[in-house]
C-alpha cells in the first residue's frame, strides 16, 4: 500500500515545528507502524534528507517508549496497543496520516516525535518505591497476600510510564499514571509503612512538574495500552485524604 504521512518536525525544544508531509510507498501490511517509519527514513537517508526522530525499544510493547499520536490518537486509539504494536493492515492504501508527538506542557519536545518524559520520573523519585529497613529479605511465599489483593496490586503495576494517559486528557494530568503507582504500593504490606509520605509527596510532585488535575474525562483510561483502570485514580483520592484526616 502507498500512504500519505504528515509528520511534526522540529529541531529542538526551543524552535517552532510543523507538520511535513512525506510518502510512504510499498508499505506491507504485515509491517507494523514503527516498521513502516523504518523504511520512510531509509528513503530520506538515501535522499540526503534527515531522517523522522522518534523514540523506540524494545518494539514489543513493554517498554512505552513509541509515543506518538496518530490520528489525533495516543498509539493509534486501538485498545491494549503501543505503536510498535499497531500493524499496517490497520490503515487503507491511499491513506493520509497525521503522526504528532505528546502534547503536554510537562513533556517538552526535544526532537520531532521525542518528547523528554523525565517528569514521570521525577513523580517516582518522590515517592514509588519502600525504603524501610526489613531486615533479612524473606522467602517470597514467607509473607501471605491474599490473591484479590495481589492481583489489584498486579493490575496497577502494569502501568509502563508511557504517558499516553498524559497525551490524551484534555488538561495534561498524570494522575492514571501516578495513581497505579500509589495504588500498586498502597495495597501491599511492604508499602504501608511509607504510605502517607508516598501518596503526599508523589502528588506534590506531579503538581509542581506541570501536570493538570483529574477532570473524569476517562481519555486515560481509553488511551492506556494495559488497560489501567481509573479505579486507581479513586485509590490514590482515598490514599490522600488519610493524610489531611484528623
Amino acid at each position: 500500500m502507498n500512504l500519505t504521512l504528515h509528520v511534526w518536525r522540529q529541531k529542538g525544544p526551543q524552535v517552532k515545528g510543523k507538520l511535513e508531509t512525506y510518502q510512504a510507498k510499498n508499505i506491507s501490511e504485515d509491517q507494523s507502524f514503527l516498521e513502516m517509519l523504518d523504511d520512510v527514513n531509509e528513503d530520506l537517508i538515501k535522499a540526503g534528507k534527515d531522517p523522522i526522530a522518534f523514540d523506540h525499544d524494545c518494539r514489543e510493547g513493554i517498554c512505552g517508549m513509541c509515543s506518538q499520536v496518530i490520528n489525533g490518537k495516543a498509539h493509534g486509539g486501538d485498545e491494549r496497543t503501543t505503536v510498535c504494536q499497531l500493524h499496517m493492515r490497520r490503515f487503507n492504501d491511499g491513506d493520509d496520516i497525521v503522526i504528532e508527538p505528546w502534547r503536554a506542557k510537562a513533556f517538552p519536545v526535544q526532537k520531532d516525535l521525542i518528547v523528554d518524559r523525565a517528569a514521570l520520573d521525577v513523580i517516582m523519585q518522590a515517592g514509588g518505591y519502600t525504603s524501610c529497613h526489613t531486615g533479612g529479605v524473606a522467602d517470597g511465599n514467607a509473607l501471605l497476600i491474599p490473591k484479590p489483593t495481589a492481583d489489584y496490586a498486579m493490575d496497577a503495576a502494569e502501568c509502563i510510564g508511557c504517558g499516553a494517559c498524559v497525551a490524551s486528557c484534555p488538561n495534561s494530568s498524570a494522575m492514571l499514571f501516578t495513581s497505579a503507582k500509589v495504588a500498586q504500593l498502597a495495597a501491599l504490606p511492604q508499602g504501608k509503612a511509607e504510605a502517607k509520605d508516598r501518596v503526599r509527596n508523589m502528588t506534590q510532585a506531579l503538581l509542581d512538574e506541570g501536570f493538570g488535575n483529574c477532570t473524569n474525562h476517562y481519555e486515560c483510561q481509553d488511551a492506556c495500552p494495559k488497560g489501567i483502570s481509573v479505579k486507581f485514580i479513586a485509590k490514590l483520592n482515598r490514599e490522600y485524604l488519610k493524610t489531611v484526616a484528623k
